[in-house]
């Protein structure tokens, strides 16, 4: 579908971009972008998409919403308590933008027909705070030559990294963490900095929509960010070839 007389208003420092133009934003907004976690990592990540024109968000997500998310999962307020994460989200999100279309899917990622989910997504968002899911998300992306985009966020050390699986011999998730059952540290047990989720679930939305303008400069790259120290590091990711998820 074309951009609408609005749109094109509404969108118009998009449009100027020469990465993006008319015909990028158009794009963007006959997309389907999947986020898996709608905790500090998804809210923020959401809000970005929703405001820059993403046709379609489906949002999954098991938990409702405690006290203690109110420091970093910035779509909830007090009077949200209780409810359902991905409900609450799919009704401010759709306030930011009208023409928005949201799925809430209400259980856990594992309780889902994730590869046959796939069949309609462009870019996965990993939003997850967990080895099991995010492993189990990685396979149904390499399954189905999806693009993903994964971040994580502890204390205050923020990692980020981009795959596009129809790429001929493209690393995956596991060929960075190859051990699925390594002990994980998480928010709820360490801590976490709360902008810096603000900061990864951006960062997140950005390579999103880069991915959906065939912008792939930082494919393959794992981005490492020190929100105390304000330092950004960057390392290459080749594919392992043993693999057991994308290898030979």
């Amino acid at each position: 579908m074309s951009l609408t007389d609005r749109e094109y208003m509404r969108f118009s420092r998009h449009i100027m971009l020469d990465e993006c133009g008319e015909s990028g934003q158009s794009t963007i907004k006959n997309a389907h972008v999947l986020i898996v976690g709608m905790g500090g990592l998804g809210c923020a990540a959401a809000q970005y998409l929703a405001a820059a024109g993403v046709g379609t968000l489906t949002l999954v997500d098991h938990d409702q919403i405690e006290l203690s998310n109110l420091q970093r999962q910035i779509l909830y307020t007090e009077k949200d308590i209780h409810s359902a994460k991905v409900e609450v989200a799919k009704i401010k999100l759709m306030a930011m933008n009208s023409h928005l279309n949201v799925k809430a899917v209400h259980q856990s990622v594992f309780n889902i027909n994730l590869n046959m989910m796939l069949n309609n997504i462009d870019v996965v968002l990993d939003c997850t705070d967990n080895i099991s899911a995010r492993h189990f998300i990685n396979q149904a992306c390499v399954n189905t030559q999806t693009k993903l985009v994964s971040a994580s966020a502890i204390q205050g050390q923020g990692q980020l990294i981009s795959f596009d699986f129809s790429q001929h011999r493209s690393p995956c998730y596991q060929c960075l963490v190859p051990d699925k059952t390594q002990v994980e540290s998480s928010c709820s047990s360490l801590g976490v900095f709360s902008p810096l989720l603000g900061v990864m679930g951006s960062l997140q939305a950005a390579e999103v929509v880069k991915l959906l303008l065939n912008q792939h400069q930082t494919l393959n790259q794992l981005l490492c960010f020190d929100s105390w120290k304000m330092e950004f590091k960057s390392i290459s990711l080749k594919a392992d070839l043993d693999c057991e998820c994308c290898g030979e």
